[in-house]
């Protein structure tokens, strides 16, 4: 069974066929909200709003070591996180779509490993290649069959939140290898990897990044929602083709 985390702009898919929700508790506390599971084109499918489902859940405080084990003890077998980013590259406009294929981790103070306890043996995950290759590839065959172009390969900058960066912090960003700047990519994406499910990601850049294009003396929030209206019914559109293959 596929899970999709939803991110800012995408907090339910309308195209979902409602079996049922379920509240799930975990070693870890309470996840960000219920699962909600159905099926997407007759595929067996739970969604988890990362955020909640009203949206009030900042990047810093979303608990994803629940988050990952809910979605563990539902057995599913990937899952595909979408989110919203700030376009550091100039060609990363908003509204593109993207599959990245790296991660830099500037975030502090997360929990970031389920293997914290003092009386167990330390635990190592190999992380050189942070998203599943398959799951990707599934993304983007599934962009071109529904008529989307998608970025394949970006590498993402996984800062704390959540206010947004400033013009010297993104050009730093870009002087490390980044390509665009999200919240919410860590710890989710190793935790994944600790409990050995397959996960990928959707990046949807909703707008420049802090000093660049049309962000460069500031970022306009009235535009960043009408960009994310459109660009979330693209995804949407995606996800669809994702579970008709």
């Amino acid at each position: 069974m596929l899970a999709i985390i939803g991110g800012s702009g995408l907090t339910q898919l309308a195209s979902l066929d409602l079996i049922r929700r379920e509240v799930v508790r975990t070693p870890y506390g309470e996840p960000s909200g219920a699962l909600t599971f159905g099926r997407l084109c007759s595929q067996p499918v739970v969604f988890l709003a990362r955020h909640g489902y009203g949206h009030t859940i900042p990047p810093h405080r979303v608990n994803y070591q629940a988050n990952l084990w809910a979605l563990q003890q539902a057995q599913v077998d990937a899952i595909i996180s979408v989110a919203s980013v700030g376009g550091i590259r100039a060609d990363l406009c908003p509204g593109t779509l993207i599959v990245p294929d790296q991660i830099i981790d500037y975030t502090w103070g997360r929990k970031s490993t389920f293997h914290e306890n003092s009386d167990e043996p330390v635990v190592h995950i190999d992380f050189t290649e942070p998203y599943d290759e398959a799951i990707r590839q599934r993304i983007l065959k599934a962009g071109l069959k529904a008529g989307e172009t998608i970025i394949d390969g970006a590498v993402y900058a996984a800062t704390q939140g959540p206010r947004l960066e400033t013009a010297a912090e993104i050009n730093r960003l870009e002087r490390d290898g980044a390509d665009v700047v999200g919240m919410t990519g860590m710890p989710e994406a190793a935790l994944a990897r600790e409990l050995g499910i397959p996960y990928a990601a959707i990046n949807v850049v909703a707008n420049f990044a802090a000093g660049r294009a049309s962000s460069a003396s500031g970022i306009c929030f009235d535009s960043i929602d009408a960009v994310l209206r459109d660009a979330m019914g693209r995804v949407r559109g995606v996800l669809d083709h994702i579970c008709e293959s």
